[in-house]
C-alpha cells in the first residue's frame, strides 16, 4: 500500500519574488520535495486578496464561507485541504508584512472550509534586515504568529529566521539555509 503524498502551501508574503524570505521559502519547498511532498506555491503580493470587512457573516452557522469574492476563494479550499502550510516573510516596519498580515486576517473565515482547517502542521520562515531579532521587530512577527495560531488551536511546527539586509544575502547563511531545509523535511513527515 502506498502512502498518499503529503501537499505543503507555500504563502510567500513579500513583495520581491527572489527575496530573502522567498529565498528561505524556496529551501523549506526543496527539503519537503526531498522527503516525498508536493508543493504549490502562492505569491500573496501578486494576488487580489482585499482586507477583511469584519462582518461576520463567515462566523455564522449557516455561511458557506467568507462573502468576499477575491483570490481568497482559490486558496481557501487549497489550504484546509493542505498536509502543512508555510507561510514566508519579511519583517517591514517592526512586524510581517502587509501581504501576510492581510492574508493571516482573512484566515478568519478558514472555520467554513472544512472540519479543523488548522489542524495541520504549520511553518514560519521570518527574514528581518537589522542583526538583532527584537531590535528589527522580528520579535513582533514571531509572537502574532505564535498568539495566532495558538487562539485557533494550530501548532507551529517550526521558525526559521534570520537576519539579511541585501536582497539575496540570506544565501551566505549556510546554518539557516540548512534549517530551512529541515524545516521543508518536518513539514512534509
Amino acid at each position: 500500500m502506498t502512502e498518499e503524498k503529503k501537499n505543503i502551501v507555500i504563502l510567500l508574503g513579500s513583495p520581491r519574488k527572489k527575496g530573502n524570505s522567498a529565498i528561505l521559502a524556496e529551501r523549506v519547498a526543496a527539503g519537503a520535495r526531498s522527503a516525498g511532498a508536493e508543493v504549490e506555491s502562492f505569491f500573496i503580493h501578486g494576488m487580489d486578496i482585499r482586507p477583511c470587512q469584519a462582518c461576520w457573516k463567515c462566523q455564522n452557522p449557516d455561511a458557506k464561507g467568507c462573502v468576499i469574492n477575491d483570490d481568497m476563494q482559490k486558496l481557501f479550499p487549497k489550504l484546509a485541504a493542505a498536509h502543512a502550510w508555510l507561510i514566508a516573510t519579511p519583517v517591514h516596519w517592526f512586524n510581517m508584512s502587509t501581504q501576510t498580515k492581510l492574508w493571516m486576517d482573512r484566515c478568519f473565515a478558514m472555520p467554513r472550509y472544512g472540519k479543523n482547517p488548522f489542524d495541520k502542521k504549520i511553518g514560519i520562515v521570518i527574514t528581518y534586515g537589522d542583526s538583532d531579532a527584537v531590535a528589527s521587530g522580528a520579535i513582533n512577527a514571531i509572537r502574532c504568529f505564535q498568539d495566532s495560531f495558538r487562539y485557533v488551536g494550530a501548532t507551529i511546527t517550526g521558525m526559521v529566521y534570520g537576519s539579511a539586509t541585501e536582497a539575496g544575502e540570506i544565501e551566505k547563511n549556510s546554518e539557516i539555509l540548512a534549517e530551512a531545509e529541515k524545516l521543508g523535511k518536518k513539514l512534509a513527515r
